[in-house]
């Protein structure tokens, strides 16, 4: 017997979308934090297009999106001189744009969605040490009255940092290494005019046409600005933390210019105690106003004023990967399995679909719905994102100093960019999940297996006169199976064998799979299936077509986080259930 089926260990963006996940999948869990309260900060704030999308299938994104602003594109200057402007332009199918969002309410928002599930944060907790049996993990926790508890679950997930207990209990490596630039960073109002919504980055070049000074500042709302420098007097760097190569400050906030604070300040990559080193004038210490100030003399485009600082850090970058996401019943996710130097924020979006991937895969094997060995599959989808991720922002971060115009101004290569930038080219087409292709796919014949389910619009149901979107269907802890139904399937026997693949593909998955007929456009409406299940939508508008390119007759499987797992055509019942036993048992 076991007190919980998951310990969930640290409570931060991706800890918080694990549990919750795992909540609405219906499996027990517990989440403990070592701090007594969350951090009011700022900290990690770009959410990008996918992360969006996951949230919308989790039933979160309206409440983000309440408070989230557009980040619609960058203003660049270099030695004072406007270059071209970047712009974050994705096209109209796409559902969400890229957003800022501070990590603070990022939090907030999923501790209250989590709520919602009867599930809470347990502050301060703090994990002292865990002990990997047979059938359970043992985890001892200490709780703020100096009680100690031994816990019992079926598996532990660590999403405690960089620094994650989890990691060295799993005795898995965190090989990488730290890069030289050291960078301030402060959460400041500023009086520009600058146009709202988009961010701007200044950089001076010395002789020989390298970055000698920077500034970037990112849109929070409301003249409300994250501000990134480089820091003076590089040469003082503490060396790098033994464990994550990230060097160590400790971060300044007011909250009114006047009345000055000192705390832990962490950034996705960043720091978390005091260093010795100085900041021109300062003292070891995150940017104060003067300071922050003296950079926007010297890059801003427009003079501006800069105050009420909430909360600055001074800190190095570093990148590590661990060599495994799972030994046993052990896990780790977001800063626990890597970190990343801190461009384009794709640190805490690959964290939060790290939980995305690894929840439902948990849920089915606690509930006895699969094998253990579908767990492996987290690692194997996970890893090779985490790796071309750290990867790519670290070639980035060394290739800074290379100003130009920016990576993301024209040209095919500038759109792969930015689609990339906004994650939505994460695949799996290796995975032990994903259904072999039986022909080539090309772009125009729509996500192939083990690619990223797109949303479209114009669906009518029969029970419903305004339109749908897909998403509203995939908004589901079940796979979906969506039978498309052209002129020779819409009614008679191409329909009997269409609702004979969805019958299969139910009693494959044990119950958890929703199914529905999607007609086109060019089959009348009065045309019906065979009996009242699986459902019918009709692709009215055109764009379930456009986004798929679907056959008459096939059959699309679409997995809980929202890839599509299998393209079956001709669709049989035997495919489909055949292949879905690759992950119910």
């Amino acid at each position: 017997m076991t007190d919980t089926d998951v310990l969930v260990v640290g409570a931060g963006p991706v800890g918080l979308t694990l549990a919750a996940e795992l909540r609405r999948h219906g499996v027990d869990c517990r989440i403990v934090d070592r701090l007594s309260d969350p951090q009011p900060h700022a900290k990690a704030i770009g959410i990008v297009p996918r992360t969006l999308e996951v949230w919308d299938t989790m039933g979160l994104v309206d409440r983000v999106l309440d408070e989230a602003v557009p980040h619609l594109g960058q203003i660049v200057y270099v030695d004072g001189k406007a270059r071209p402007q970047v712009e974050l332009t994705l096209p109209p199918e796409v559902p969400y744009p890229f957003a800022t969002l501070p990590q603070c309410t990022t939090e907030r928002l999923l501790t209250e969605h989590l709520a919602r599930f009867g599930t809470g944060v347990e502050r301060p907790v703090e994990l002292q040490a865990v002990e990997v049996r047979p059938d359970a993990v043992q985890a001892v926790l200490a709780h703020p009255d100096g009680r100690t508890e031994r816990l019992s679950a079926r598996y532990v997930v660590g999403c405690d940092g960089a620094h994650s207990l989890v990691r060295k209990a799993a005795g898995l490596t965190f090989d990488g290494d730290a890069l030289p630039e050291l960078y301030m960073i402060g959460d400041v109002e500023l009086d520009w005019e600058l146009p709202a919504g988009y961010s701007m980055r200044s950089v001076n070049l010395d002789e020989n046409g390298e970055m000698d000074d920077m500034l970037v500042c990112i849109p929070m709302g409301a003249r409300r600005y994250w501000l990134s420098m480089l820091r003076p007097n590089n040469s003082q760097a503490t060396p790098a933390d033994p464990d994550t190569g990230t060097g160590t400050g400790t971060g300044t906030g007011t909250d009114t210019g006047a009345r000055t604070t000192t705390t832990a300040a962490t950034t996705e990559n960043s720091p978390t105690t005091s260093d010795d080193t100085t900041l021109g004038s300062g003292s070891g210490k995150g940017p104060d106003l003067g300071q922050i100030q003296a950079v926007l003399d010297r890059l801003a485009p427009e003079v501006t004023t800069a105050s009420s600082l909430r909360w600055s850090s001074a800190f190095r970058t570093s990148h590590r990967l661990v060599d495994r996401y799972r030994n046993g019943r052990l896990f780790v996710a977001g800063d626990a399995a890597h970190i990343n130097p801190p461009i384009g924020g794709q640190g805490l979006n690959t964290g939060v679909q790290d939980a995305h991937n690894l929840a439902w895969k948990l849920a089915l094997v606690v509930r006895g719905l699969a094998a253990e060995e579908l767990l492996d599959t987290y690692h194997a989808e996970r890893h090779p994102v985490a790796q071309e991720m750290v990867n790519r922002t670290v070639q980035h971060a060394r290739n800074i100093r290379q100003v130009g115009s920016g990576p993301l101004n024209g040209g095919a290569q500038a759109e792969m960019m930015l689609w990339r930038q906004a994650q939505l080219l994460v695949s799996y087409p290796d995975s032990p999940l994903t259904a072999a292709q039986t022909e080539n796919r090309t772009a125009e014949a729509g996500p192939a297996a083990g690619h990223r389910a797109p949303d479209c619009r114009g669906l009518i149901s029969d029970l419903a006169a305004y339109p749908r979107r897909l998403f509203d269907l995939l908004r589901t802890p079940r796979h979906v199976l969506l039978l498309f139904a052209g002129p020779e399937h819409a009614s008679g026997r191409g329909a009997e064998q269409l609702e004979a693949c969805a019958s299969a593909a139910q009693r494959a998955a044990h119950g958890l799979l929703d199914a529905y007929f999607i007609t086109g456009a060019d089959v009348p409406q009065d045309a019906r299936p065979v009996g009242l299940r699986p459902s019918r939508v009709r692709d009215a508008a055109g764009e379930f077509h456009d986004a798929y390119s679907p056959q008459d007759g096939e059959a699309i499987l679409i997995r809980p986080d929202v890839y599509v797992s299998g393209r079956f055509h001709p669709a049989t019942p035997e495919r489909v259930a055949e292949h879905l036993r690759h992950t119910f048992v």
